[in-house]
Parts: C-alpha cells; structure tokens; sequence
C-alpha cells in the first residue's frame, strides 16, 4: 500500500525563498558588523590623530613608530599564541609575504606619514589622506575581477568633498594655494603603499586575523629599526618623556593592534573597495575628537563635512549592495 507523502506539496523550490531570506539576512548582518567595525577603525585611527598632535616634544616621530609596533607585538603575542599554534603549518608558506606587507603596510606607512609632517602643512595631509579610498578603487579596477560602477565613483567623489570642507576649516578659498611639495608626494607614497595593502586583504591566507596581524606587527617592528637608526643619524637623539611612552603604548593598542585587525575582518566581510570608503571618516572624526579633547569649537563646517562623508559612504555602500566587492 503506498504512503502518503509526508511533503504536504512542498517542493523543494518552494522552501527556496526561505533560502533566499537567509542569505539576505547574512549578507546584512556582515554588512552591519562591517560597518561597526570600520567606523571604529576610523575612531581608533582618528584617536592616533589626536595622539600624534600630543606627542610633539615628547617623543620623536620614527620612535614613536617603532615604539608602538614593539607594544602591539608585544600584546598580540600573548593573545595570539593559540591561533599562531594553529595557524603555523599555514603562516609558513606566507611568512615573507606578512612580513614584506607588515614593514610596507604598517611601518613604512607610518614613518612617511610622521615625516611628512616635516614638509608639509597639516591642510595638505588632512587632504591627500582623502585619496587612499580612491587609490583603493583604482586597485580593485585594475585588479583580476575588479570593476567598479559610477555610483561608486560619485561616493568617494562625495566624500572627498567631506575632507575637503573640513581640512579647509569651511574656507574653500585656501585651496586656491595647494600646491605638491616633498611632503605631499611622501603622503600620497604613503596612501598608495596603505591602499595597495587593503586591496591584497581581500586575497589574505584564511587564517586568523590575530595570526595574520602578529606576523605583520612583526615585520613592522624589523622595519622600524633602520628608520630609528636612519633618524638619529639625520638630526640626533631625542629623548623620550614618560608622557611619550604612554603616548606610544595607547598607539599600540588602539590604532595598531584593534584598529588594524578590525580592519582586517572588515575587508573579509564587505570587500576592500567599499571597506576603503570608511577611511574618509577619520579626518571628521578627528576634528569632533579635537573639539572634546582639545577644546577647539565645533563650526558649521564640521556639520557640513559629516553630513557629505556620510552621504558618500551611503552612495558607495549602494553601490556595493548590487555587487560591487
């Protein structure tokens, strides 16, 4: 006698639309942890603004870079231990690539920024920083399966019109002088070595992001022996504050080692080109964090500068949400 079918008329496409909404709801749910972790990226990177400001006279720039990367390596190293047991056999075939991407990315990127500092006006770094997510735009394009749409174009070409308010302070007539000297080429180098970084993320080894970043933390520190040494050779050596060291090991914590591996895993999630669009945010989310630590007045154009890098983010991120990683 045959039995009745326990499916009631249920096909297996009619269960597909559930299928449907779950992925949906993934794909928003990564997408909200993206954009929480990368706002905070942000923040810890408009943190290290702040810190940076502060440790003028306190500690020189390529100490502070090899200081912080010896905290972070330091911290990571205790917290990363199981992963890097596990991860090893892996982290073995990549150790130069790390290595290599953590000297370049981390503190070769850093040494530039601080030595631009000496050559340019802070006008012109709060404004060539606005280029890495172009730069990363540019990457994904021309990289194998890359491509980009106008919309996401129009979104950075929005945001950078944020960077541009805010840097300028709301007066646009003081572009009128931009002008690229030593210290805007080396911030643009420095962009260009950052943005080039974030585009090889989407191709990192799948490992944990804590393994992967102690290896880089690792090679960045190597790195920043020669540009300590390089530096009291050039102008001699400068003594470090107890201030400074507190200064360099907040820089260790927040903009090395959380800001970096939050990095990491935003990019796993959402994809670099729109992963990069967030960078636009940390020279807004310095001037409000200059207002409350500082003490510097928020103007109109703080409101203004939000209110289009926001909107640029949203264009970017509309775009991403047709397909565009």
């Amino acid at each position: 006698m045959r039995q009745p079918s326990l499916n009631c008329g249920l096909s297996s496409n009619s269960r597909s639309p559930v299928r449907i909404s779950v992925g949906r709801w993934k794909s928003v749910s990564d997408s909200l942890r993206a954009y929480a972790l990368l706002t905070a990226v942000a923040s810890c990177w408009a943190v290290n603004t702040i810190l940076a400001k502060l440790a003028v006279g306190e500690i020189s720039p390529m100490a502070l870079v090899s200081v912080r990367w010896f905290f972070s390596l330091s911290l990571v190293c205790v917290i990363a231990l199981p992963s890097l047991r596990r991860d090893w056999e892996v982290l073995r075939k990549y150790l130069g690539l790390l290595l290599t991407l953590g000297a370049v990315g981390f503190a070769t990127f850093n040494g530039l920024l601080y030595l631009a500092a000496h050559h340019t006006s802070a006008l012109n770094i709060s404004i060539l920083q606005g280029v890495i997510p172009v730069f990363v735009l540019l990457g994904v394009a021309l990289s194998p399966g890359g491509g980009l749409v106008p919309l996401q174009l129009l979104g950075v070409a929005v945001t950078l019109a944020g960077v541009v308010v805010v840097a300028a302070g709301g007066d646009l007539r003081g572009l009128a002088a931009f002008a690229l000297n030593l210290g805007d080429g080396l911030i643009m180098g420095a962009c260009a070595i950052y943005a080039g970084y974030t585009v090889w993320l989407r191709n990192r080894p799948q490992i944990a992001p804590l393994s992967q970043f102690a290896i880089m933390a690792a090679g960045a520190w190597f790195a920043s022996w020669p540009m300590l040494i390089a530096e009291i050779g050039l102008v001699g050596p400068q003594e470090t504050t107890l201030r400074g060291w507190g200064i360099a090991l907040a820089t260790a914590v927040f903009p090395s080692l959380l800001a970096q591996v939050w990095f990491i895993r935003g990019v796993e999630l959402i994809g670099p080109s729109r992963a990069g669009i967030f960078v636009n945010l940390v020279p807004v989310l310095a001037a409000l964090l200059s207002v409350m630590i500082l003490g510097e007045r928020f103007m109109l154009y703080h409101g203004i500068g939000l209110a289009l890098v926001f909107g640029g983010i949203a264009l970017s991120e509309q775009a991403g949400a047709v397909g565009v990683r």
